[in-house]
């Protein structure tokens, strides 16, 4: 791995956010195709976080910044993805249920994912059942966050809207949150669940490699 390379890599595990779009420029300067930044400096650096995380050695404020300085850089090689016509690994809408207002955790599984390569369509927080299925054309994953038992039944809610609109076949669904659970995901008809940021990366890649 060229040394430039490298440097991003770590940048990404230390959480360098402040060194990154410099990092990035020059490893675009030195003649580095943009998707090979991203592929072996950025999501390898994301997939390694991930592992860290699972390991008990990173925790969420680690992942936090790691995932904010993946951010920077990525803001800064976007346009050049683009213009090298770069494929992401899939399309990812991701919402808080309506009622809730929460959002950490959210961002969270967003930033992950996008260091892992989706493209992300980040609705917000207090999402309208019907948002979610108007996206459903356009995606291929639909990621759903709650932190309150009072707004998990909106979860089914929006499944059940999916199917009405006939458009349930078309996406995958995972779901996640504080007290959402395996059981509950399977109860309600979701594709995934995920307990963490971490584990949202694994199960979206599974999910779209069966698709």
């Amino acid at each position: 791995m060229e040394p430039i390379l490298k440097e991003i890599y770590q940048n990404i595990l230390d959480g360098q956010q402040s060194e990154m779009g410099i990092k990035i420029q020059a490893a675009l300067e030195s003649g580095i195709p943009p998707k090979k930044i991203l592929d072996e400096g950025m999501i390898a650096a994301m997939a390694e976080v991930g592992r860290l995380f699972e390991a008990g050695e990173f925790y969420v404020p680690e992942m936090l910044i790691s995932a904010r300085a993946m951010q920077t850089g990525l803001n800064v090689l976007k346009p050049h993805l683009k213009e090298a016509n770069v494929q992401s690994a899939g399309k990812v809408a991701i919402g808080t249920i309506k009622g809730d207002l929460h959002d950490i955790g959210k961002n969270l599984v967003a930033m992950m994912l996008e260091g892992a390569g989706f493209e992300i369509l980040d609705l917000g927080t207090d999402v309208q059942f019907e948002k979610f299925v108007t996206v459903a054309d356009d995606v291929d994953v639909i990621a759903l966050s709650a932190l309150l038992t009072t707004t998990m039944p909106g979860m089914k809610t929006v499944i059940n809207s999916l199917q009405v609109a006939g458009k349930r076949e078309k996406v995958k669904i995972i779901i996640g949150g504080a007290p959402v659970t395996q059981a509950y995901a399977d109860s309600i008809g979701a594709d995934g669940y995920a307990s963490d940021a971490s584990r949202a990366v694994a199960v979206t890649m599974s999910l779209l490699a069966s698709k």
